[in-house]
């Protein structure tokens, strides 16, 4: 009998043994899901500011644009700038991506087999680093993309057990398991669900609303022999975004280890309930039963409880009594006005005490006007006198209660309006995702000036343009007559929005009618169809190539001038709501291959050019630019810069100048490229002003393909500088 029981107690103690291994085991097991992204997708793409991402093979391909070395444009491939700067090869795997702010300029090299292009600007970066987690950084499992809410990419496969009551569970009794807070939408917006991490089932205690404490957590073996038991869930509530939820303690077995600590743990959860408090303890499992009372607050501050500490080192007492306060909600906003707005708050002396009072009721009405929410607007303010400071930037404030409050508090600097030091400021320091840059989201500026301002604001303004900013301008009080000698810069309203069509300005005859164009504006500001500014050089025009098909190309020759096209055709975002692309071959008649509205795909478009058939005849230049201005870019959309590449190798039967005047005037900027025995004369006229910028000329086909780079980036340091039609 005796050794009966012995033998029972023994096997008891091996089962025991090798179950509180296997949990151990599993719960190492643990570790981040790093979703998948496809070769063609560009980091500018994605709103998380920090990710890490899986790359397929096979991403090693021009038609995966790279641009710069070692810091990239936002517009390259995340992929193929890791090929490029040695990260991974052509097989695949991890990358580490860090946003970071845009650049005057980005060099373009040949690395690792991929060849990256030149840039002169752009406003957003990215840094492309070996796929493991920084210390300290919580990584999403999914990315969320600027194209829509959703998140859906392709990542690793779930594991089928998941809990969508609003808490995370990782229940070491089973399986860790992923899961989503249905409650909390701001989360979900802005937010990705944290990796499972080998950590102890905690319970947690609500927070004051002023104060959250994460610590790290730690890793408790426990038996996989008894399932938990159904547990009531209270109604999920709102909880501000970065709070964590509760997890949901596994199993009601405990580990001989730890009974002891458990069972003094339980004891005092009946003692508190006798006495009617709600009291939770941190760290420690307790049965089903008590797993209820842990869980009943949705709104948790975690402390971690370490093996051989006793309840009274974790900071439990059974004398801790927690009042709970319900959480304010996170303000989602105004969903259709989504935008990261700064205003230009106007300091100066000349404004006066009384009008700047006038000033901050006006913006503290076009916050309440505009919603303000993580799922909408995000507003911040910059005041300028002498020099701007930042008073508070976008992710400062979610509420448009508390923003309006925050204004109210704004003390004027004092000093001249210094606008262009102002606007300099605003694009060189405002939108960045440090302060809450969103990315997807348009960037507005809106300048308040009283009278006008005391430096020039084109230069800056037009910097600002080409950054991707929309400026809008609301003036008061303008200069009088007899003050008007006295203005730095006449009309700079009209030099510093990107159209003067009055979109983009608002005039108001005094300060105490301000309140009349609140809504006028946020109309305007939220109406992201016709924020236009905020397009880019690659993004925003309608571009006809006129390809010479005369009998002095030759077949082959003509087949190097289609690869020129596609290679400048590929630089550019090409779709509906782009840039378009159109064709047309000439000899002595003329020939639309394709027009803007065909094909809406960089692939289809690089497809046609590949199937443009050489035609053979005489040169008929002038009579080809008449043409392209009639089937194309007659057809141009209005908010659309028409771009019109000429290539050619020789002297025209027909008189260009004329021609291209006619386009010229029409709104259409014109480029040439000569090859072999193009005249230069013909070239200057076709070219718009200055024709140095806009005139190529090289003696042999196949030398080509080095003017790609420089015709794209003359293309986009232009961009703002021509009036757009």
């Amino acid at each position: 009998m005796r050794a009966t029981v012995i033998a029972a107690f023994f096997g008891v103690f091996l089962t025991c043994t090798y179950t509180a291994k296997e949990a151990t085991k599993k719960t190492k097991k643990a570790k981040l899901y790093v979703p998948q992204i496809d070769c063609d997708v560009k980091a500018g793409k994605i709103i998380n500011p920090e990710f890490i991402a899986k790359c397929p093979p096979g991403c090693q391909d021009v038609k995966h644009r790279v641009y710069g070395t070692d810091i990239y444009a936002s517009f390259s491939s995340v992929c193929n700038a890791a090929i490029h700067s040695g990260i991974i090869d052509n097989t695949g795997g991890k990358v580490l991506v860090q946003k970071v702010a845009g650049h005057s300029g980005y060099r373009g090299s040949f690395s690792n087999g991929v060849r990256s292009l030149s840039l002169p600007r752009w406003r957003e970066s990215f840094l492309v680093s070996e796929g493991k987690p920084r210390k300290g950084v919580t990584y999403p499992s999914t990315l969320e993309y600027s194209s829509s809410k959703s998140t859906a990419v392709k990542s690793e496969p779930k594991k089928p057990e998941q809990d969508l009551k609003g808490m995370k569970s990782a229940d070491t009794a089973n399986t860790s398991e992923k899961t989503s807070d249905q409650g909390d939408t701001a989360r979900k917006e802005h937010q990705t669900t944290p990796e499972p991490t080998p950590a102890t089932e905690m319970a947690t205690t609500t927070p004051t609303p002023t104060t959250t404490t994460t610590e790290p957590s730690t890793t408790v073996p426990q038996p996989t022999t008894t399932p938990a038991a159904p547990r009531t869930t209270a109604a999920p509530a709102k909880a501000r975004p970065g709070l964590h939820r509760g997890r949901d303690m596994g199993s009601s077995s405990v580990h001989p280890a730890y009974a002891s600590v458990v069972a003094a743990a339980a004891r005092q959860v009946q003692a508190a309930q006798g006495r009617g408090q709600n009291t939770a303890f941190r760290g420690t499992s307790t049965s089903a039963s008590n797993r209820n009372i842990l869980l009943h607050n949705t709104a948790m501050e975690i402390d971690s409880w370490k093996p051989g500490l006793s309840l009274f080192d974790t900071g439990f007492t059974s004398k801790e009594e927690l009042n709970p306060k319900p959480l304010e909600p996170i303000s989602q906003g105004n969903q259709n006005c989504k935008v990261d707005l700064s205003f230009l708050m106007d300091g100066s002396w000349s404004i006066g005490k009384r009008r700047f009072q006038l000033q901050k009721r006006f913006l503290g009405n076009v916050a309440q006007a505009l919603g303000i929410g993580n799922a909408g607007p995000l507003m911040g303010i910059v005041q300028y006198g002498d020099d701007p400071s930042t008073e508070f930037n976008l992710k400062t404030y979610a509420n448009s209660k508390d923003l309006r409050n925050a204004i109210e508090k704004i003390q004027q600097k004092g000093g001249l309006s210094n606008v262009g030091k102002a606007l300099s400021f605003v694009n060189k320091n405002f939108f960045l995702d440090a302060n809450g840059n969103r990315g997807g989201a348009p960037n507005v500026v809106v300048v308040m000036v009283d009278g006008w301002p005391t430096d020039r604001v084109e230069e800056a303004s037009r910097l600002a343009r080409e950054s991707g900013i929309n400026i809008f301008f609301v003036t008061v009080e303008a200069a009088a007559q007899s003050e008007k000698q006295n203005v730095i810069e006449p009309n700079f309203v009209d030099k510093a929005v990107c159209r003067t069509s009055g979109f983009y300005s608002i005039n108001v005859p005094s300060w105490f009618s301000l309140h009349k164009v609140v809504q006028p504006l946020v109309k305007r500001v939220c109406d992201t169809e016709r924020l236009a500014c905020s397009k880019t050089c690659l993004n925003a025009a309608d571009i006809g190539f006129v390809i010479d098909g005369s009998s002095s190309v030759g077949t082959g020759n003509f087949r190097t001038v289609l690869q020129f096209v596609a290679n400048i055709s590929k630089e550019f975002e090409i779709s509906d709501t782009d840039t378009r692309i159109g064709a047309v071959q000439y000899t002595y008649e003329q020939r639309l291959e394709f027009s803007f509205d065909k094909y809406s795909t960089k692939q289809d478009v690089l497809n046609a050019i590949k199937r443009i058939s050489y035609w053979s005849g005489g040169t008929s230049t002038g009579a080809a630019i008449s043409y392209a201005s009639e089937q194309l870019f007659s057809k141009s959309k209005p908010n659309k810069r028409k771009i019109m590449i000429v290539i050619t190798d020789g002297r025209s039967y027909d008189d260009v100048s004329m021609p291209a005047m006619a386009a010229h005037q029409n709104g259409v900027i014109a480029y040439s490229v000569g090859v072999a025995w193009a005249a230069p004369d013909e070239l200057e006229a076709i070219a718009s002003d200055p024709a140095k910028e806009h005139s190529f000329f090289v003696d042999d086909f196949d030398n080509l393909y080095h003017y790609v780079n420089q015709l794209i980036q003359n293309i986009c340091t232009e961009f703002n500088s021509q009036p757009r039609n």
